[in-house]
């Protein structure tokens, strides 16, 4: 299967020309990060995250719901790869809210374009890119209110963003080409093992250029530059509301997610 590059423009409403240019890249990231929602609500409800091209078609775009980083990244990288965009697909340790060494459990993409490197990555969620942000040591990318960078520690390529107490690591990351059966595992461990946070809470995250909000079981969360503010909400009912009005997640009165309460 090939991508519809036509079915992707509708879903993130981009009507641009499909040309392979830095330009279209950044245009791409923001609209695919700002319209199809981060979330993990199939492995709460106990169905198979599939990866393959067709089922993420599916999924995400005709079937208007998002995902996690093997399921955003494989569909944009067979978006670029489709224009004819240079696509190494990466594999990175979250350090973000760490206490120990996890594993490399998730995906994100290096994009060759008018002969710089940019890592792109549209499935981080809440606290992720906006835009590409240029693989260039120290070099500072500002994506409206918020500002990214990627630097060397030792060894690894970090990904950081700046809060209010200062740069803070999101990612750590190699260079080192991955395969498709490379993320079949870690995308097995993520959606099944007891020990992964998606499968014991809810999250649903969806960032924009002023607010970015996020959803963990029924607390509510709206993130500015310079401000975070949170609801709980009453009920799973009123969750129902907010998924379907909030992150565009429409699902039968009556359902329910066995999430762990926090």
């Amino acid at each position: 299967m090939s991508a519809d590059l036509e079915a992707c423009g509708q879903r993130i409403e981009y009507a641009g020309a499909w040309t392979r240019t830095l330009e279209t890249l950044r245009i791409l990231h923001l609209a695919h990060v700002t319209h199809i929602p981060f979330e993990n609500l199939d492995i709460l409800l106990g169905r198979p995250i599939l990866l393959d091209l067709e089922s993420l078609w599916a999924k995400l775009i005709h079937g208007q719901r998002g995902g996690y980083c093997f399921e955003h990244n494989s569909l944009f990288a067979a978006v670029l790869e489709s224009i004819g965009f240079r696509v190494t697909r990466l594999a990175a340790r979250v350090r973000a809210g760490a206490t120990e060494i996890l594993p490399r459990t998730h995906m994100l993409l290096r994009v060759n374009v008018e002969g710089q490197n940019w890592l792109a990555d549209v499935g981080f969620g809440g606290d992720g890119l906006l835009y590409p942000v240029p693989i260039k040591h120290g070099e500072v990318a500002r994506h409206f209110g918020w500002q990214y960078r990627v630097m060397i520690d030792d060894g690894m390529q970090v990904l950081q963003s700046l809060r209010p107490a200062g740069w803070s690591d999101l990612y750590s990351f190699t260079l080192e080409p991955q395969e498709p059966v490379d993320y079949e595992v870690s995308n097995y461990f993520t959606s099944t093992h007891p020990r992964s946070p998606f499968v014991r809470r809810l999250v649903a995250q969806r960032p924009g250029a002023e607010s970015r909000w996020t959803l963990v079981n029924r607390l509510l969360t709206e993130q500015k530059p310079d401000s975070v503010t949170g609801t709980t909400l009453k009920d799973d009912d009123a969750l129902l509301e907010v998924l379907a009005e909030r992150f565009g997640l429409r699902f039968p009165a009556g359902t329910r997610f066995p999430y762990k309460e926090s």
